[in-house]
């Protein structure tokens, strides 16, 4: 760990009021922010000086929900219509072997990291090796193994089958991650509980997650509202809507992070909001679906918002951008309840308030972690540079990131990873991929 000092920099804090700093300096030592202003500062020690002129800084990403090994159905599941665990004709979680998993995930993590998500929460299968592969890439990796008692084998072909077997392994595996791995790497792992969602969980195992929960001290996250077959299902199977059914097990709070919440009606939103759910808005994700989940109204009921990615891709930058622009279009016109610093708190504080690391992370203050990406600005498409927040949300793309620092350690520099062989990441994803679809295509 070098101590660094980036220099000539305009720097987005985050802080609340949103303070803006143009020619400014940022100070790191032992991984955490030790100074920052404008002008030149006196550093006497040491250090690692970064000139960030024509730059601009801005605290990592917190992307919220996402499946890093999903990258296998990059550019097919998007035209398909529906989650891929609930679709034929695609590879399932359950067929993806150790190293396959490895190799995706690997992908996924890096492409998040060098588009400025210095931490991802994410969960899919075997995390247990998912995990630490990720945290190679420098960035923070916080997740959990689906949780569920169905069979997953069976689910895209519309059978649902509760078995205590399941659950207790599934449940079991993510305690199991917790006892392993969380806190570890100087606290860039970490582990939430993730029930995959109301449909795929009977009552009986979300219980016991609620349960686990209490016992560990950890929150929860899961899909939910994010179909209608969902919601059919459960008034079907629990005559309720599923948050409904989540506040009647204990699970709708705000140690809950909820991802989609598109099939909502009025007292859905009103029982979200009121109980403060931290709501992972997947903006890009669901329109490319057809759906627009109603986060005006979620908002204005008081749910707190975070951004992800969810599957096939990882641009938290683009993400920003189609949540303003799908808030803007349920308002009908641009109003001060959508701006750029709406979204870009989000896809930062937001998302740092619902991993519970508001104190750590999640904007650049003295005393939080040095997480950190710096935008290259030099760019046709981000001059002129009258407005630095207005051209990162409307116009740049994550691959305007020169530069990512994660715990005070530079991660990504020059657009390159700095820990891992990006070329070998690629050559591995692809080989898994391919065998992937290859034994779907032949099923």
């Amino acid at each position: 760990m070098t101590d660094l000092l980036v220099r000539n920099a305009i720097i987005l804090t985050g802080a609340a009021g949103r303070p803006l700093l143009t020619d400014g300096y940022l100070l790191v030592r032992n991984g955490r922010i030790a100074a920052l202003g404008q002008g030149v500062p006196a550093v006497a020690e040491n250090f690692r000086a970064i000139d960030a002129r024509g730059k601009v800084v801005t605290p990592g990403f917190v992307n919220i929900h996402t499946h890093a090994i999903l990258t296998m159905v990059r550019g097919v599941a998007e035209d398909m219509g529906f989650a891929p665990a609930y679709t034929p004709g695609v590879p399932h979680g359950h067929e993806v072997t150790e190293d396959e998993a490895i190799a995706l995930a690997r992908l996924g993590a890096l492409e998040a990291l060098l588009f400025g998500s210095t931490l991802i929460n994410d969960t899919y299968v075997h995390q247990q090796l998912t995990m630490p592969a990720m945290a190679e890439t420098g960035i923070r990796v916080w997740g959990s193994g689906r949780i569920h008692d169905v069979d997953f084998s069976r689910v895209h072909l519309a059978e649902w089958e509760h078995k205590p077997e399941i659950g207790d392994w599934s449940l079991g595996e993510a305690v199991e991650l917790y006892e392993r791995f969380h806190g570890k790497e100087n606290g860039r792992l970490g582990v939430h509980l993730a029930a995959h969602a109301p449909d795929t969980c009977s009552r009986w195992l979300l219980e016991r997650i609620r349960d686990e929960r209490d016992r560990l001290g950890l929150r929860v996250q899961s899909h939910l509202s994010q179909s209608r077959l969902e919601v059919e299902r459960i008034r079907e199977r629990d005559g309720m809507s599923p948050p409904e059914l989540y506040d009647d097990i204990g699970l709708l709070d705000d140690r809950l992070v909820a991802a989609h919440c598109i099939h909502v009606d009025a007292q859905d939103i009103a029982r979200i909001g009121g109980r403060r759910v931290h709501v992972a808005h997947i903006a890009k994700g669901n329109q490319t679906g057809g759906t627009i989940a109603p986060t005006t109204a979620l908002r204005k009921a008081g749910a707190q918002f975070a951004l992800g990615t969810d599957n096939m891709h990882a641009d938290m930058v683009e993400v920003m951008r189609w949540a303003l622009n799908s808030g803007r279009v349920q308002e009908g016109h641009v109003t001060d309840f959508w701006q750029p610093h709406t979204v870009f708190e989000m896809a930062t504080m937001g998302g740092a308030r619902a991993m519970g690391l508001e104190n750590e992370i999640g904007s650049l203050e003295v005393g939080k972690k040095a997480d950190m990406v710096i935008f290259d600005y030099r760019r046709p498409h981000l001059v002129p540079n009258i407005e630095p927040l207005g051209n990162l949300v409307h116009t740049a793309q994550g691959r305007d990131v020169d530069m990512v620092i994660v715990d005070g350690v530079v991660v990504v520099e020059d657009g390159r990873p700095l820990h891992v062989d990006q070329d070998e990441i690629l050559r591995d994803a692809q080989r898994a991929a391919e065998s992937l679809w290859s034994r779907a295509r032949a099923a």
